[in-house]
């Protein structure tokens, strides 16, 4: 998201006169007359009633007035910023309808990119921005990932507090459009802890766990059971069912499901949802172990029909998790290669094994083109000896 350099061309002086009056004219308490006190008395004053121009101004309009107030704000210390900018950003989050929130977005957009990059008050603008970004559904515009946000702060990073009350605010204004996008955020959130406190993430973890599972685009969930705050749920159902989703089968959750629909449905999972996603597992770590499997086979462990096995395996490929080829011939699929739902020490010995075979391959290769091409040398010696 982009926004426009904050460029006034009138006096502080003057352009406080100007704010007062036209906060005036609209009906607010505030006097027309400068503060005795200062620009930063002035702006106090000024930012308590700027929400009056909200009821009736033109988008436009307000824009300028809000352009105005942020170009007082970026020339005040640091030391004595907070308080206003906090003002300011709470200000920005009671916009009234969808088209003043993108006002106020770009406001607040504008205020973030003027402050210094080693400000820590571009922490808090940042929050407030992301809630205004709610509002006018523009919050893919404004966080657009995980490096992009560190690389914000790169300069001045918040604390850990700081980084888990806004990944917490992240995930909640992500979770109904990108689950993708929220369930790295919540990975990140869990990050956060250490050993010491993780032991307090209990509904972070929870949180992280559901939306990773939710994610119909997130298969590789080994990682979460590493977590530290995911370690302290060990022994709870939602340990359970990650440990399902992680290295299970499809009868495992159909089992799981059976014994606990009600826990299942109160974390808001949907259960046709984690039959497909468990079915894809299932097919994946099959795969592993099998070059190749019947249409028969696949309708045991999959439950599903051998009508239904052909579109199923063409909505695995679509995913690239796996590379096959179908016979329908012979009523067979045939696995050129498969991502491995768990990536452990057995996975690492074999990546170790495959690289260790190829380069002995390659000095196969290598020594048998020497000896050719050594072999060649020596014939052409041996003719030109001859002539």
């Amino acid at each position: 998201m982009t926004s426009h350099p904050v460029f006034i061309d009138l006096s502080l002086d003057e352009q406080v006169q100007e704010l007062r009056k036209y906060f005036k004219k609209l009906g607010a308490e505030i006097s027309s007359e400068k503060s005795n006190k200062g620009v930063e008395d002035d702006l106090h004053k000024i930012i308590g009633v700027c929400d009056v121009c909200f009821k009736d101004g033109e988008p436009a309009q307000i824009d300028g007035i809000l352009n105005s107030i942020v170009s007082i704000m970026i020339t005040i210390p640091l030391d004595r910023g907070e308080n206003i900018v906090l003002a300011y950003c709470e200000k920005m989050t009671k916009a009234p309808n969808q088209p003043l929130a993108k006002v106020c977005l770009q406001s607040l957009w504008r205020l973030f990119n003027n402050l210094d990059t080693a400000s820590p008050l571009r922490y808090h603008v940042y929050y407030h921005l992301v809630q205004v970004a709610k509002q006018c559904d523009q919050v893919l515009e404004v966080f657009t990932g995980v490096d992009q946000l560190k690389s914000q702060f790169a300069n001045c990073p918040p604390s850990s507090e700081q980084m888990q009350k806004l990944y917490r605010l992240l995930h909640d204004v992500t979770k109904d459009t990108n689950l993708e996008r929220s369930s790295k955020v919540m990975i990140e959130l869990l990050g956060t802890y250490t050993a010491d406190n993780a032991c307090v993430a209990r509904e972070d973890a929870m949180k992280c766990i559901v939306t990773a599972l939710a994610d119909p685009n997130t298969f590789l969930l080994d990682p979460l059971l590493s977590l530290k705050p995911v370690r302290f749920l060990e022994g709870d159902l939602i340990h359970d069912l990650l440990s399902i989703f992680v290295s299970e089968k499809l009868p495992a959750y159909v089992e799981f499901y059976e014994e606990h629909k009600e826990f299942v449905n109160s974390q808001g999972l949907n259960h046709e949802q984690n039959m497909k996603k468990m079915r894809l597992l299932t097919f994946m770590q099959l795969a592993e172990s099998n070059a190749e499997m019947s249409f028969e086979a696949l309708t045991k462990e999959l439950q599903i029909t051998e009508n239904e096995v052909e579109p199923f395996v063409i909505e695995v490929l679509k995913t690239k998790l796996v590379r096959a080829r179908l016979d329908q011939a012979n009523r067979k699929v045939h696995i050129s290669s498969t991502m491995h739902r768990t990536f452990g020490a057995p996975q690492w010995e074999q990546l170790r094994d495959l690289l260790q075979a190829w380069k002995e391959n390659l000095s196969s290769v290598r020594e048998g083109l020497t000896n050719v091409a050594s072999a060649q040398l020596d014939l052409a010696r041996s003719q030109k000896l001859i002539h």
